[in-house]
């Protein structure tokens, strides 16, 4: 297929999941872009169909369950109705969004799920896995916590270090603890149906390495590259737990499809729910190979998009294959990671409530801020300041200005030019030349550069007048005026069609004020344009045209309205801060025996240094007064190797010595941590000498 000129697009946003509503952090990373990529292609008039849907099978789904006291399928029930309604109130234009609980998902999957397994494509395995048997069940991944192998990271999730960013198996953890009890889990066999991703592996390397090395972004070609150089490894389709799509074979009771194998194919369920309902085809969208099918992802879903659900396409045999994943990285806020569990986050659907009318305000500053490349921050007053500085003063004033003057010179109609001078012919020049390089930097889906290009059509616009000043040319020249007037017209009608992949509820209200329509409008005798028109047509909105009144598209931003959102934040901040300093319950009782099995010595550190490519290990030589011996420990992030070198130290001396990164650490020492979560060294008094037992 040629990616240059396909017959139709495929447009996929990640599934979001249904255990909370969608914050900014989404927004910025995913669903914003989409449905830049989506509204441009269809005003360029082309075959468009944009899906997405709640994903409602995750652990985490079980989690919040669990926590809120009802059932998964009322958390789901929740959220995805808030979910659903914060998109279509923001202006996200999928045409279906669906739900993995939905029957024609569950059918879907598996239907996909069988036909795979009939073609002898998965591996059946018994294999051992971590069981709580105080919960009486399997651990699915995000049910255990540990110790990172990689990074020494304390709270790693089964499946993923979120310190780290690298994927394991749950029995890869150290030190693994259930999440619905505490318990230390026990490992127990079970029986699995596994992808055999090692098999793909040399397809995915000619597929990826090789044919997308120049046209996939650095950040997602580096990711797969990591990961197919590390070599793939067969990877469980199925789990042990009673929330998700069963698994259609014999034998199988107890077991649903793993999430992420049902997950992606929500795509495709979705898509064929869209069909039923308009009475189409879906096929084409999925199988023919002049179809471009891209998938808008956050980093964290890379792997999934790009290695497990392409080889999940390319065993079925029928479907086509992603021309691109432009996955993008994270967004934080005002500087710290954004955090459902600390409520750390810009709520979509709050901010709807709080900001009535300003969905492109989000949309803009979002985009501007995008973190395409690297991780970006979001901040409060650089929205403000956007929208004062940006939005209101160029856009928004180039419009009013040229609307305002229309109706006080030309009672509202548009004038007839006269002879165009040289800066005349230059700025239409300039603005035939617009779309042509906004489309470039879409194209490459770069669009936060896009949205600069469109702000430079405003610009262009601003600078115009002001240089032109029809205001003073009116009371010398009329002739002059009516070119300069009609000049600013047709820039005007540009914009309302250039900012509509990026501010629609803007195009919407600017083709209001000019009188002009959508393709999609049913007004007789309608004045229409499309992206194409404005390169091509020598004008866009004629002469003896009448346009409406003035109206503001955008308004400022008053401080208070921010104060409110950092008070907000800070609410947050200080809820979080109380929380961590409760104190701790009381851990189940031991016996005597227990604790004089605990070997604690007072020692010195003599000697520290960073352990490379890891943010939080410390590598020290601690004298214990029986010996000097290596100790890992996990606070880089608090000390410096410097300032802890002859720190007075509390050393738990016989623990099991474990390697972490490649270096045996022979103990632990003992911290505590601050309410505000710092941590500090439990020092013994300076007099009591190296090895002296603690009792």
């Amino acid at each position: 297929m040629s990616s240059q000129n396909p017959k139709r697009y495929t447009i996929t946003a990640a599934l979001p999941y249904t255990n909370g509503p969608v914050h900014i952090g989404h927004l910025a990373g995913v669903y914003v872009p989409a449905d830049i990529y989506a509204r441009y292609q269809r005003i360029k008039g082309k075959d468009v169909l944009f899906v997405c849907g709640s994903d409602e099978h995750g652990v985490p789904i079980t989690l919040k369950a669990k926590k809120e006291r009802i059932t998964p399928q009322q958390v789901v029930d929740k959220y995805h109705e808030i979910i659903k309604r914060s998109f279509s109130d923001f202006g996200i234009s999928f045409d279906n969004y669906s739900r993995t609980s939905a029957k024609i998902h569950h059918e879907t999957a598996s239907e996909f799920f069988r036909k795979l397994y009939d073609e002898g494509k998965f591996v059946e395995e018994v294999t051992e896995q971590l069981y709580d048997e105080e919960a009486g069940q399997f651990l699915a991944d995000r049910f255990v916590v540990g110790t990172c192998p990689k990074c020494g990271y304390d709270e790693s999730y089964g499946d993923q270090c979120e310190n780290c960013g690298t994927s394991h198996n749950a029995t890869d953890l150290i030190n693994p603890r259930s999440a619905i009890s505490g318990s230390k889990p026990v490992t127990k066999e079970t029986r699995h149906w596994f992808l055999p991703l090692d098999q793909y592996e040399g397809w995915l390397k000619e597929w990826i390495l090789e044919e997308h090395k120049k046209d996939w972004k650095t950040n997602v070609y580096g990711q797969c590259k990591s990961w197919i150089d590390d070599g793939l490894r067969p990877r469980a389709v199925t789990r042990d737990l009673d929330w998700g799509i069963p698994v259609p074979v014999e034998g199988a009771e107890g077991k649903v499809l793993y999430v992420w194998f049902d997950a992606p194919i929500g795509y495709i369920s979705s898509t064929r729910e869209w069909a039923e309902r308009e009475g189409k085809d879906w096929e084409p969208y999925w199988k023919d190979e002049e179809s471009k099918l891209l998938h808008f992802i956050g980093k964290d879903n890379i792997v999934f998009h790009c290695i497990i659900f392409p080889s999940m396409l390319k065993a079925e045999g029928s479907y086509i294959l992603p021309d691109n994943v432009p996955a993008n990285e994270f967004l934080n806020l005002e500087g710290n990671k954004i955090s459902t569990s600390k409520n750390w986050a810009v709520w979509l659907h709050e901010y709807l409530e709080e900001f009535p009318g300003q969905q492109d305000v989000l949309r803009y500053v979002l985009t501007a801020n995008a973190p395409e490349t690297k991780d970006n921050d979001f901040t409060w007053a650089d929205f403000q300041a956007r929208n004062n500085n940006e939005l209101v003063a160029i856009f928004g004033n180039f419009i009013n200005r040229v609307v305002v003057l229309t109706n006080k010179y030309y009672e509202g109609q548009v004038p007839k030019p006269g002879a165009f001078s040289e800066e005349d012919q230059n700025t239409l020049q300039e603005l035939q030349a617009a779309p042509e390089v906004i489309e470039s930097s879409i194209e490459r889906y770069r669009f936060r550069e896009a949205q600069t290009k469109l702000m430079d059509v405003a610009r262009l616009g601003n600078k115009y007048l002001a240089d032109e000043e029809p205001w003073k040319t009116i009371k010398t020249d009329e002739e002059r005026t009516r070119t300069i007037m009609y000049t600013a017209l047709q820039i005007a009608a540009a914009l309302s069609v250039l900012c509509e992949p990026f501010l629609p509820h803007t195009a919407t209200k600017l083709r209001g004020i000019l009188n002009v329509s959508s393709s999609d409008s049913q007004q007789a005798n309608r004045i229409e344009n499309s992206w194409k028109d404005i390169s091509e047509k020598e004008e866009l909105i004629p002469a003896g045209h009448r346009i409406g009144t003035s109206e503001l598209l955008f308004s400022k931003i008053e401080d208070g309205q921010i104060q409110h959102q950092l008070d907000k934040l800070e609410a947050s901040k200080k809820a979080n801060e109380t929380m961590n300093a409760a104190v701790e319950p009381q851990k189940d009782t031991i016996s005597f025996e227990d604790f004089t099995k605990l070997d604690m010595r007072v020692g010195t550190i003599i000697s520290a240094e960073k352990m490379p490519k890891t943010k939080k290990l410390l590598v020290l030589k601690v004298d214990t007064g029986i010996d000097t011996r290596t100790i890992v420990s996990g606070i880089a992030e608090s000390f410096s190797a410097e300032e802890v070198v002859g720190k007075r130290v509390t050393v738990l001396v016989n623990l099991a010595p474990r390697p972490l990164r490649g270096v045996e650490s022979e103990g632990m020492i003992l911290m505590t941590e601050t309410p505000d979560g710092k941590l500090v060294f439990v020092n013994p008094d300076d007099d009591v000498p190296n090895g002296a037992s603690i009792s």
